[in-house]
């Protein structure tokens, strides 16, 4: 084990933690989860990653990362409503709709003949509230939000990977600095799963649990396969399904949402820099896991941590960690021409934040998205 191949595993594991924590933090309050189910959710979550990036690595010869599914965390910090255990339910049914994807093939084309466009704008009418709340919170508390939002975007110049993670430092920094927060309260106790009884509630499958699947699917999965092609390894996606699959089905009983394949983080996983012989950085997996395994152990004294904050710093993190992701859906929504009307569609019900017959404002953007874009399929009567 090359310290080369160790360093990249860390790296990339705490870019992955550090910069999206706060998202999966809010989306936990927004299904009304508790401290302990907060914290099981998060270990699990973690534990997750690191099982299923370890075997898939040992398992095909090459590098395989996970991460859990950022545009799905932000999709339950969207919905309103819903008790935990009904949430508990809908990923249930994202994680085996996942698996199944691996069995059944057209399950997969299905997904795969949704218009990238379509799909992009979904991800963009999720994501783009979050991202707005930012100069809300720059504007409630100036002298933090604005210092991070520097550095942000000094960082950004040299490495846009460590740009949120280097904000979220210099947000600990000042906010300890100026007594706007305090370690009084931090924990070291393990932290302890806690099993949640799923309901299965229809509006919440349907609002939640399909719109999960997909949005992994479609802006986690397919990315992070076409990161392994890009650095010249074969993506095992039938594996690559049925695990994470069915790990995240495992881990949801335990408050967790989906983990899917990596994209960003994965990159600095199979560079030339992380070791010299291609057969040889499937080696990463097993350093990636362990750190994640670490990140799951000591989770609580970094939930404890972050939980001292100002609420302004965690909800500027949040949009500072969102603009990247938004700018790609963004760019895939509108670049094909021929569905750029029903990608507004789809945005602007999306982001509205609808709520019909129980089913999240999600959904209804996808629906109504693919109902004008199969209408403009329609060729209109030529005039004589």
């Amino acid at each position: 084990m090359r310290l080369s191949v160790i360093s990249a595993a860390f790296v990339a594991a705490l870019v992955g933690f550090g910069s999206t924590i706060a998202l999966v933090l809010a989306a936990a309050a927004a299904v009304g989860a508790s401290p302990s189910q907060t914290a099981s959710w998060v270990l699990a979550v973690c534990l997750a990653k690191a099982i299923g990036s370890g075997l898939l690595s040992v398992w095909n010869r090459v590098p395989v990362v996970l991460a859990w599914s950022t545009p799905g965390a932000a999709l339950i910090a969207a919905t309103t409503g819903i008790s935990m255990p009904q949430a508990v339910g809908a990923f249930v049914l994202a994680a085996g709709l996942i698996a199944l994807t691996a069995a059944v093939r057209p399950l997969g084309r299905a997904v795969a003949a949704i218009p990238d466009g379509v799909a992009s704008a979904m991800l963009a009418g999720v994501l783009l509230p979050f991202c707005l709340k930012g100069a809300g919170a720059a504007k409630e508390l100036p002298l933090l939000i604005l210092p991070m939002i520097a550095v942000f975007l000094g960082i950004r110049r040299w490495n846009p990977a460590m740009a949120v993670l280097a904000a979220l430092a210099a947000g600990l920094v000042l906010a300890f600095a100026t007594g706007s927060a305090d370690l009084a309260g931090l924990s070291m106790t393990p932290p302890v799963p806690v099993f949640i009884w799923p309901e299965f509630e229809p509006g919440v499958l349907i609002g939640l649990g399909l719109p999960l699947y997909l949005v992994t699917m479609a802006s986690q999965n397919l990315p992070g396969f076409a990161t392994m092609r890009a650095h010249g390894f074969a993506p095992p996606v039938t594996r690559a399904l049925a695990v994470s699959g069915t790990i995240s089905g495992v881990a949801a009983l335990f408050g967790a949402h989906t983990v899917n394949m990596a994209a960003i983080t994965a990159a600095i996983c199979m560079g030339d820099d992380v070791h010299p012989d291609r057969s040889q950085r499937w080696r990463v997996g097993l350093a990636y896991m362990g750190v994640w395994i670490l990140l799951g152990v000591f989770s609580p004294a970094i939930l404890t941590l972050l939980a001292a904050l100002p609420p302004q710093v965690m909800t500027a993190l949040v949009a500072l960690a969102l603009l990247g992701p938004l700018v790609g859906a963004l760019a895939g929504a509108f670049t094909p021409v021929e569905t750029r009307f029903a990608a507004v569609i789809t945005l602007a019900v999306t982001g509205s934040g609808v709520v019909i017959w129980g089913v999240g404002a999600a959904m209804w953007g996808l629906v109504f998205g693919l109902l004008v874009w199969g209408i403009d399929q329609i060729k209109a009567p030529k005039r004589r």
